[in-house]
């Protein structure tokens, strides 16, 4: 039987010896806690060598290899001269292996999971090859080595400098004489008057980082607030650390620690047995002995949930002030206003046009009924629409790139762009070729919550009802019906109404749709015709969804008493003055929806928990982890809008309430509608 001893430089009341089976071979295997005492170490080295078939040491610092720099550390390098013809480990090499592997497994098993990740590793040099692994997705890492070595509250942001502070520092570092001046430095009444603004820096790294990299015992100090949501990638999570993880609301653990015998070991312990077993020294193992090893046992990194699934992903939304006046809303501006004629506010206006986009709020507290959650930011851009409109579009291409470089640094994994910004140009295909992180636009979500939001105003006036196969029994015209989103909507109605209309100019593309929805959707009754004029009059529903601005569309005083009128064209199809000449008919221009959870955050213009659709798609997208390019250019896909529709049902996304041109509609708006319109189809009806 191989004997194995461990010597720790931790508690000795972790102590354990046990035997096992290993590659074969029956062996035992010995752990000695010094408590922190080097003698005690180096005594124990003397007494064991001649029972040890190999001695793993753990618990004391790695020889650590950062970039081209390899540190020896004195201490280690001490007990290992102790040991005179056996083996003798750390770990380190298989160590390095497994920390990768973590990073690499989780980021396949999750899907994207690191992307634009803030990363916070509280030892880069020992922790360098999950840095380096990291880095292939995320620049935004962060190391506070020089606050653990010489308490400066100050973090190294990338590889390279963590690399060049190993070259400058490790000579002071592990040097005896300034290692004991350092502790005393920290204990000194000088130290401590600067200590809470050093603790406060630290705690703010920890509270903005999505991911902290650390061993159990540097986690030890941290709160439930420092911890809450956090993924951990840490080793020997054993059931009373996973507790203390659940106690302090960590999201997720990733657990690189190998097991032996139900329990985890250290990699001191099985380089040991490895090199017990094959009879060679630590340095003599090569690559395929550790994916001999890792293969045989079945050491895959552990992804553990302590508080149930939970997985937080990050979005980022790009909003811009749609008017003038909303300018006035905003400090400092909002005292500018009060004192300031309009000529000077048309100057602040287009000065604002050009400032750089910053954070509007921060977005939290959503959380999909899957335990997904998602949290966010909207970030403003300067410009009003005029101001949008008036210059071309790579001036506000470049201002919403400026958007996305903000949005990755904060760690967002998909930002959307949301009102005027999504119409500029190609609608987004620029802003996503040039983008660091994937787009849309939102318009997907944005012409199934305009459908949405008239099916449910169509049974809330009362005028229609739900035919045996669950359609509405009415009639449903869209106009602009070839269109890329009026194509859409047709396709969508044609399932959930019993007739539909399409009008366009164009014959034969018009032929071409009504045959596509025939064979999509057996059963359909689908009319066509060029013009409104002819069946405008028996419309329950109408969709206008062209691209004729500043044209008239159709005549609504030959609209249908409680008819419901969507326009999902900006600019709008139906100009506010047409729809205040027919209160009886309800003019939809968008749905919003209902955030899943208890979102917070500043506001948007909207009751507390509802957003516009197409921040709602790109809500939907992250908490389904779907980290691409989905809704982009002028053309929308149907299939995307069934699909974007599917996703938030499945994550708990609500219609939430339904606007026109002067708002959101409440109670009183529909029954008012209602009433307007039966008195006016009673009107009809007698002469």
């Amino acid at each position: 039987m191989k004997t194995v001893v461990s010597v720790s430089q931790g508690s000795s009341e972790e102590d354990y010896e046990l035997e096992t089976e290993f590659l074969g071979h029956d062996v035992r295997i010995v752990r000695v806690g010094t408590d922190g005492s080097l003698d005690r170490a180096d005594a124990l080295l003397d007494s064991i060598q001649g029972q040890a078939d190999a001695i793993g040491l753990s618990m004391v610092h790695d020889h650590y290899q950062v970039g081209r720099e390899r540190v020896e550390h004195p201490d280690t390098a001490r007990l290992e001269a102790r040991v005179a013809e056996k083996p003798v480990t750390t770990g380190a090499r298989l160590r390095g292996i497994l920390q990768e592997w973590a990073v690499r497994h989780t980021q396949t098993e999750l899907g994207h999971f690191f992307d634009n990740a803030r990363v916070l590793l509280l030892n880069g040099q020992a922790g360098y090859r999950v840095a380096r692994a990291l880095a292939e997705h995320t620049d935004n890492i962060r190391f506070a080595d020089p606050y653990l070595d010489f308490g400066i509250p100050r973090f190294l942001t990338s590889l390279e400098q963590l690399e060049t502070y190993t070259r400058l520092t490790a000579p002071l570092t592990f040097h005896r004489a300034t290692a004991r001046a350092i502790r005393a430095l920290q204990h000194s009444a000088l130290y401590r008057l600067g200590e809470r603004l050093v603790e406060t820096s630290l705690a703010g790294a920890v509270r903005d980082a999505h991911v902290i990299v650390a061993t159990v015992a540097d986690l030890a100090a941290l709160t439930p607030d420092d911890l809450d949501g956090k993924t951990v990638i840490t080793s020997r999570v054993t059931d009373a650390v996973l507790d203390w993880m659940r106690a302090r609301r960590v999201a997720m653990v990733v657990d690189y620690s190998p097991w032996l015998a139900g329990r985890p070991v250290g990699t001191n312990v099985l380089e040991a047995l490895m090199s017990a077993v094959l009879g060679r020294m630590p340095e003599q193992l090569g690559p395929d002995d550790f994916l001999d090893v890792i293969q045989r046992l079945g050491m895959t990194p552990r992804i553990l949930y302590p508080n149930g699934y939970r997985r937080v992903n990050r979005f980022a939304f790009v909003i811009h002030p749609l008017s003038q006046q909303y300018l006035t809303k905003t400090p400092p501006l909002d005292w500018i206003a009060r004192v300031s004629p309009a000529p000077v506010m048309n100057l602040v206006e287009k000065a604002v046009a050009y400032t750089p986009p910053f954070l509007y709020s921060k977005v939290s507290g959503i959380r999909s009924p899957t335990g997904d959650e998602v949290e966010g930011w909207l970030i403003t851009v300067g410009g009003t629409p005029r101001e949008i409109m008036a210059h071309g579009p790579e001036f506000t291409y470049r201002r919403l790139l400026a958007a996305a470089r903000l949005a990755k640094r904060l760690g967002a994994q998909i930002m959307g762009l949301g009102a005027f910004t999504k119409v500029v140009g190609d609608a987004g295909l620029t802003v996503a070729k040039r983008a660091p992180l994937p787009i849309t636009t939102g318009n997907s979500y944005s012409a199934s919550g305009a459908l949405w939001a008239a099916h449910e105003a169509a049974r809330r006036i009362g005028r229609v009802h739900l035919a045996e196969d669950g359609r509405i029994a009415g009639k449903a015209m869209v106009v602009g019906a070839t269109g890329a989103i009026g194509s859409v909507c047709a396709r969508l109605l044609a399932k959930a109404v019993s007739e539909i209309y399409l009008v366009a100019p164009e014959t034969a593309k018009l032929l071409a749709l009504q045959e596509s929805i025939g064979q999509e959707t057996p059963g359909a009754t689908v009319h066509v015709a060029a013009t409104t004029d002819r069946d405008i009059g028996d419309m329950d529903m109408i969709v206008t969804a062209t691209s004729g601005a500043g044209k008239r569309i159709l005549d609504i005083m030959k609209v249908k008493p409680g008819c419901v009128i969507t326009d999902v064209a900006r600019p709008l199809d139906i100009p506010p003055e047409d729809v205040a000449k027919r209160p009886d008919v309800l003019v939809i221009e968008s749905g919003e929806i209902q955030l899943p959870g208890e979102a917070r955050m500043k506001d948007i213009g909207l009751p507390p928990g509802i957003a516009y659709a197409c921040l709602a798609e790109t809500i939907v997208l992250a908490l389904a982890g779907r980290f691409e390019n989905f809704t982009l250019g002028l053309n929308i896909e149907w299939e995307k809008v069934r699909e974007i529709y599917k996703l938030g049902l499945k994550h708990g996304m609500k219609l939430a309430s339904v606007s026109g041109v002067n708002g959101v509609f409440t109670d009183e708006d529909f029954e008012r509608v209602r009433t307007l319109a039966e008195e006016a189809a009673r009107a009809r009806a007698a002469g």
